[in-house]
């Protein structure tokens, strides 16, 4: 929570002031002596109140007064909030690796599908952008609203050699750049800015889908402080097993280079058994905290669908700081009322039903 006005916390001086004021007065207070004839009936006829009776009204006013005192300030939350203006950019990863049949039938079918359906269950107004990275990065789609287009590219996506997780985030970034003025594009020096802790996101979006680690090009969490100086989130999503399975595509899953897998091989569409390369989690959990995102962990078709089913529910919010004024005066007012309300209860007039009667109105003991 942040202060619009931090200088008006001198308000909350006012509480230690008015029990200073009220110490002096009892101090000075005279106190008047009158001759009865019986202490003990005046003690009859005054209504009795404990303590604790007394000073609860008091302590809700000067509570109240603390809580309106607060609301001067003009106090702001930071809250997550719907944006109606969000583009997302999916980052797939194509290495060869993606080959590998630990996920039937191999996990690029897998991941195809899974962002196929991904693409399809967004709304209309929703801009979508792809990145396809390997060795290397590049935009296939830039943002936009056209979901056959996302999808033909989708259906388009070729495996290659290398792994460049920190470029495929620096390729989104300038992709974002180029829609949204208020996020600038990599090649922009923002100096010293350091990564986003506070909140306040852009209403875009990074999505990395990758099964392995970074093999090539710039560090993924060197590029994430990119994207968190920028304020724009990045979601890993690291996919596959721990399972040595073949590696398996089909030809048109495959670019024109051969590529060979560390313990087998792959070659135009045969494959062999071998060794899958690990998920990098300790880099992709740091990516995501970075940035403000988050890192899930899919192992079937099934976890993938469930995670890319939920991501909208996510990023479909930012932080916004939001001003709260009006709670902290709802709150005053309602305990200076009930304040006041216990106060007037308490010492309410003679004849009043449940008063204690004075000494006028008891009824007289007959004289013996």
């Amino acid at each position: 929570m942040s202060l619009s006005w931090p200088w008006a916390l001198l308000g909350l001086l006012i509480t230690p002031m008015l029990l200073a004021v009220r110490y002096w007065m009892n101090r000075r207070r005279k106190r008047s002596a009158i001759t009865v004839s019986s202490v003990a009936l005046i003690r009859a006829a005054i209504p009795g109140r404990s303590a604790w009776r007394r000073r609860i009204p008091v302590w809700l006013f000067l509570a109240a007064l603390i809580v309106l005192a607060g609301g001067i300030t003009r106090p702001q939350a930071s809250i997550a909030v719907p944006s109606n203006d969000t583009s997302i950019l999916l980052a797939i990863d194509v290495s060869g690796s993606m080959c590998s049949t630990d996920v039937s039938p191999n996990r690029m079918t897998v991941a195809t599908d899974a962002a196929r359906d991904f693409v399809k269950a967004q709304s209309d107004g929703t801009q979508i952008g792809l990145v396809a990275f390997s060795g290397i990065a590049g935009l296939l789609v830039a943002p936009t609203t056209d979901k056959d287009a996302l999808i033909q590219a989708i259906d388009n996506l070729k495996t290659a050699r290398g792994t460049a997780i920190g470029q495929a985030i620096l390729t989104s970034i300038d992709a974002i750049a180029e829609h949204n003025p208020n996020v600038a594009a990599t090649g922009v020096d923002l100096g010293d800015a350091a990564p986003n802790t506070l909140g306040d996101y852009q209403p875009d979006t990074i999505v990395v889908l990758t099964d392995g680690s970074n093999t090539t090009g710039v560090d993924p969490v060197t590029a994430a402080e990119q994207a968190a100086a920028r304020k724009v989130r990045v979601f890993t999503i690291g996919f596959g097993t721990t399972t040595p399975a073949p590696m398996v595509c089909s030809a048109n899953q495959v670019s024109g280079d051969s590529w060979m897998g560390g313990g087998g091989g792959f070659n135009n569409g045969r494959g062999g058994g071998g060794r899958n390369q690990q998920i990098d989690e300790d880099a992709l959990q740091q990516v995501a905290d970075t940035t403000g995102g988050r890192y899930f962990r899919a192992e079937d078709a099934d976890q993938l669908v469930d995670v890319l089913g939920d991501l909208p529910k996510e990023i479909g919010l930012h932080k916004q700081n939001v001003e709260i004024t009006v709670w902290f005066v709802l709150v005053g007012f309602l305990l200076a009322v009930t304040g006041v309300g216990l106060s007037l209860w308490w010492n309410r007039g003679p004849g009043l039903p449940g008063q204690p009667r004075t000494l006028a109105q008891r009824p007289r003991t007959p004289a013996r």
